[in-house]
């Protein structure tokens, strides 16, 4: 008989390939289908305009936060930015013209800073899960924009921020989820890896009992 406090040893199932590799991810939030062709309407013109292939490869969102994690701690970054989402209300996301970061991204503008800001800063409650070491650590965005182009050559900067500078923009969309997006690293192609519903949900609270009265 075996003593009860000796336990026995139980192997633990090895980490397969899959579970320790390292995965890029993306939080994003995407617009309506009417206002995403709108803007990839304006990216195909650009890409062929400025001879920017870039442009039409990278699809209309607007970042919140990327990060490097491995497959294995998927579950626990998805149930954690599924219980931040939940306590944050739907909020309207205004565009108002264009922008750029001299000398290399065109975008479009966002108006909508406030709220985002307070969501981006509710989602540093997860960084914790999400930093692989000292080199890998997430990035949360500061700047809140849609792409039009980036990687620009100086030549493509120079000219079509002259265009766009001038050219007017108004749209506006409900951000009512977010969406988790992963590839492998190095790879091309992100995949839907959670959607996350924005629920305005009362954060719960726990009441401890008193020892005294």
């Amino acid at each position: 008989m075996q003593h009860p406090f000796i336990m026995a040893h139980i192997p633990q199932q090895p980490f397969n390939e899959q579970q320790l590799a390292l995965h890029d991810y993306l939080l994003i939030l995407q617009p309506h289908e009417d206002l995403y062709n709108k803007i990839m309407a304006i990216k195909q013109s650009f890409s062929a305009k400025y001879d920017n292939p870039m442009a039409m490869y990278l699809k209309p969102h607007l970042t919140l936060l990327r990060f490097k994690q491995y497959d294995m701690t998927e579950k626990k970054i998805v149930q954690k930015l599924e219980s931040i989402a939940a306590t944050n209300a739907p909020f309207k996301v205004d565009l108002k013209d264009f922008g750029s970061f001299p000398t290399h991204t065109i975008y479009v503008n966002v108006e909508t800073k406030n709220q985002l800001v307070a969501l981006v800063k509710a989602l540093k409650q997860a960084q914790h899960l999400m930093k692989v070491d000292n080199d890998n650590k997430p990035h949360f965005i500061t700047e809140p924009h849609i792409s039009v182009a980036r990687k620009l050559l100086p030549w493509q900067y120079e000219k079509a921020w002259l265009e766009y500078s001038n050219t007017p923009f108004s749209a506006s969309f409900m951000a009512n989820e977010l969406l988790l997006l992963k590839r492998k690293a190095d790879s091309k192609g992100y995949k839907i890896a959670a959607t996350l519903p924005l629920l305005n949900k009362q954060p719960a609270v726990t009441i401890q009992a008193s020892l005294f009265y």
